[in-house]
């Protein structure tokens, strides 16, 4: 998997984001300069697949509080979600899932999927009122029939696009 760095990133950040350590990352990129990293860099992860080989797509519209599923750009399934609120906004970019986890407990229901950010994730919910709302500190809330629903239909890998 390719990540592009972005303004203001650090190594120990992108390692921390994709839960791998550092010299891993250095391992997977002999031929580049990781001491200076720079906006539009092309960085290997390693431990994830291409996303042009995989078959889904996550599209996460905030402000319309919807996510939806393709598979080959087509639209497959969409589901409503709830977002985060104000101060604790759901974060606008490209991620991809890089694990899951199901019941984790408390409020974050019967399923976590990490995202390639750190802290923030695509989980049920324990408040199923919550849905179609502001209300998260930045993760992704679904129903939990549905996030289970999905995670069993996604690979690890699969690239999530959130936008506002």
């Amino acid at each position: 998997m390719i990540h592009t760095v972005k303004t203001g990133e650090t190594l120990h950040q992108i390692a921390r984001d994709y839960r791998i350590s550092i010299q891993a990352i250095i391992n997977a990129n002999p031929t580049v300069n990781l001491n200076v990293i720079y906006p539009g860099q092309s960085i290997i992860i390693p431990g994830f697949p291409p996303a042009n080989t995989l078959p889904y797509q996550i599209d996460i519209s905030v402000n319309n509080r919807k996510l939806v599923l393709l598979r080959e750009g087509v639209q497959q399934k969409e589901y409503p979600i709830a977002v985060g609120r104000m101060l604790h906004g759901t974060p606008i970019g490209n991620y991809i899932v890089i694990n899951k986890a199901p019941n984790p407990g408390g409020p974050f229901g019967t399923m976590w999927m990490s995202l390639s950010k750190e802290h923030y994730g695509i989980h049920g919910t324990n408040d199923p009122s919550s849905i179609g709302k502001a209300v998260s500190h930045g993760c992704i809330r679904m129903y939990n029939q549905d996030v289970e629903e999905l995670a069993r239909i996604i690979p690890i890998g699969t690239p999530v696009f959130i936008h506002p």
